[in-house]
């Protein structure tokens, strides 16, 4: 495969800087509206029945441009989820028959746990706002839970579509392999740039996104005295050679990818980057089309001593 480092990218005008240092917000308000469209047409089959909660979802969506209204939106979360649970109360007493309904359940209970991720994240997004650059301690197996449960969740969504394995000997021919190695120096304990989680989480995003089923992804981080080193790689459609750099570019995604349903901006490939220079690192791209890509960035490591606390970042 071709690897290159990606040294530069066309500047971000405001309004794309908000887009990007909101992204996870992003991805999870579509998600959340993706799910209240399936659970009207599984009551109703009407895709806007939660006209009031797809309503929240839609403005938000729009409002993300805006880096103090994203915000002050993502500290709002209760009233969000607030509007989302009453109406859905309100349209099952409309269709009582449809209480008992396994798929109904199925899509309440994903809907349950997409605006509890989104809580989560919105946790995480207010203490980077508050504190810019902060690291953080984590216990490298917790992170690898969190991302087990991300991965849950995508199956949730999916519908069926999706099922993760982590163990390669129990991998069939419709499931996606994923293999998780998160290692620090001292035992289990890995300390991070607060923002570097969300960056391998969009990572990871992007290599599930453009690797079939039956494919294979892994993601690798390290904590050395050096600093830390991310590496994500797939076995996914890859990038064509001339595009290498400038699908890093904020909205640019691959010509050959153009049929891959997306809920984002395209812009993860965009924030990481911007992340790893921001803290004075360095980031590579490796793919080939239909082998796979890889992305690679090391940031140095956290210059003088760290804060006292093991503060963990949920």
């Amino acid at each position: 495969m071709v690897e290159r480092e990606i040294t530069a990218i066309p500047p971000l005008t405001p309004a794309e800087r908000s887009v990007v240092e909101s992204h996870s917000l992003l991805n999870l308000y579509n998600v959340v509206r993706g799910e209240l469209t399936n659970l009207g047409v599984l009551l109703a089959e009407n895709e806007n029945l939660f006209a009031a909660a797809l309503d929240a979802c839609d403005r938000r969506v729009a409002r993300v441009a805006a880096a103090g209204t994203a915000l002050a939106d993502a500290v709002r979360d209760q009233e969000f989820e607030s509007i989302v649970h009453l109406e859905i109360e309100a349209r099952l007493d409309q269709f009582p028959a449809r209480r008992t309904d396994p798929e109904v359940h199925t899509s309440i209970s994903n809907l349950d746990s997409f605006l509890w991720i989104l809580h989560v994240r919105t946790l995480e997004f207010s203490a980077r706002a508050a504190a810019p650059g902060r690291w953080v301690q984590l216990n490298a197996a917790d992170l690898v839970a969190d991302f087990q449960e991300w991965f849950r969740g995508l199956e949730q969504f999916s519908h069926g579509r999706l099922h993760f394995v982590y163990n390669l000997a129990l991998q069939g021919p419709r499931d996606t392999y994923v293999d998780l190695c998160f290692e620090g120096r001292h035992g289990g304990l890995i300390r991070i740039p607060a923002v570097l989680k969300d960056v391998l989480r969009d990572l990871v995003a992007n290599a599930r996104k453009y690797t079939a089923p039956g494919g294979q992804l892994r993601a690798a981080l390290h904590c050395g005295a050096d600093g830390v080193r991310i590496a994500v790689d797939d076995t996914g459609r890859g990038i064509p050679a001339e595009e290498i750099e400038s699908v890093v570019g904020f909205g640019r995604r691959g010509s050959n990818v153009g049929d891959v349903r997306s809920l984002g901006a395209g812009c993860g490939l965009t924030k990481a980057f911007l992340v790893t220079r921001e803290l004075g690192g360095r980031f590579w791209i490796a793919s080939a089309v239909g082998r796979g890509t890889r992305v690679r960035l090391h940031i140095p490591a956290e210059s003088g001593p760290g804060p006292a606390d093991a503060s963990l970042l949920g």
